[in-house]
C-alpha cells in the first residue's frame, strides 16, 4: 500500500499557485512540488493528486489518498465525476485536470480520505509548506488554466 498526503494552494484565486505531495510506501518517502504562475487552488489540488498517481509505476497498487480538500475527496467518493464524465463536463471547471485524473484512477485501487487542513497532521502540514514553498522558485505556465 502508499499513503500519499497532498495539497495545493494558490495566492489569489487566482493568482501563482502550487501542489504539495508526500508519498510513503514501506520505508521510502518521497516529495513532489511545482509553482505556476496563474492557476486556482483547487486545479493546485487536484493537480497534487494527479502527479503522485503519475509517479506509481505498479498497477492495481492500493493507496490511500489524504487530501484537504472537499472538493477533490468528494466529488470522487461520492462519486460525482462520473456523472460529470457522461455529461461530457458540461459546465464544469478543470475539465482538462479531470479526464487526465480518470485513466488514473481507474488504473489503482484508491480510497480517499479528508484531513482537516492546518489541524496538526504532519504530512498534510509539509504538503501545505511544499505547495506554498515552490511559489517562490520557478514556476511553470499552468497550460489549462483558462480565465
Amino acid at each position: 500500500m502508499i499513503e500519499i498526503y497532498t495539497d495545493g494552494s494558490s495566492r489569489g484565486n487566482p493568482g501563482p499557485g502550487g501542489y504539495g505531495v508526500v508519498m510513503i510506501h514501506k520505508d521510502k518517502r518521497k516529495e513532489l512540488s511545482q509553482g505556476y504562475n496563474l492557476t486556482t487552488n483547487n486545479r493546485m489540488e487536484l493537480l497534487a493528486v494527479i502527479k503522485a498517481l503519475e509517479e506509481v509505476k505498479t498497477d492495481k497498487m492500493n493507496i490511500i489518498i489524504y487530501s484537504d480538500s472537499k472538493y477533490v475527496v468528494e466529488s470522487v467518493e461520492k462519486g460525482w465525476i462520473w456523472n460529470w464524465e457522461k455529461k461530457n463536463f458540461i459546465k464544469k471547471k478543470n475539465i482538462d485536470l479531470w479526464k487526465r485524473f480518470i485513466p488514473l484512477y481507474k488504473k489503482f485501487n484508491i480510497k480517499f480520505i479528508w484531513v482537516k487542513g492546518h489541524d496538526g497532521n504532519i504530512e498534510n502540514e509539509r504538503c501545505d509548506f511544499l505547495a506554498n514553498e515552490c511559489q517562490e522558485k520557478s514556476l511553470k505556465d499552468d497550460e489549462g488554466y483558462k480565465n
